[in-house]
């Protein structure tokens, strides 16, 4: 069983790796409207898993959990469309965080399900 802060101790991981991996990403404007968005997405599924640590009810934490899954579902394609478009340089890189961002999904899409089956 995964402790919540092991769950957040990934989330940050996820956004560094995404942080840093855009560096090998070839330079353009659609690669750096992607690249920003990407940044956002990912950093927020960080931010709001924090704030769903601190959920006033579970109702309450199901809504902030469905946000980041969202924003997990928003980096996975956009980290697609970059791969789709050949605006990745380096995609061994890339591979790690994508297949990173495909096992989160999983693990919130499984915890919502979860907590709403309590």
């Amino acid at each position: 069983m995964m402790k919540k802060y092991d769950l957040e101790e990934r989330l940050i991981q996820f956004s560094a790796n995404v942080i840093i991996g855009v560096s090998t990403l070839k330079k353009s404007f659609a690669s750096e409207h992607l690249t920003k968005q990407l940044i956002r997405s990912a950093t927020s599924s960080a931010l709001n898993y924090g704030e769903a640590q601190a959920a006033e009810s579970k109702r309450d934490f199901i809504h902030k959990m469905k946000i980041c899954l969202k924003e997990l579902r928003e980096s996975q394609i956009n980290l697609k469309i970059l791969k789709e478009a050949d605006l990745i340089i380096d995609d061994e890189k890339v591979k790690p965080i994508a297949q990173e961002c495909n096992e989160l999904v999983a693990i919130f899409t499984s915890s919502i399900k979860t907590t709403k089956e309590k």
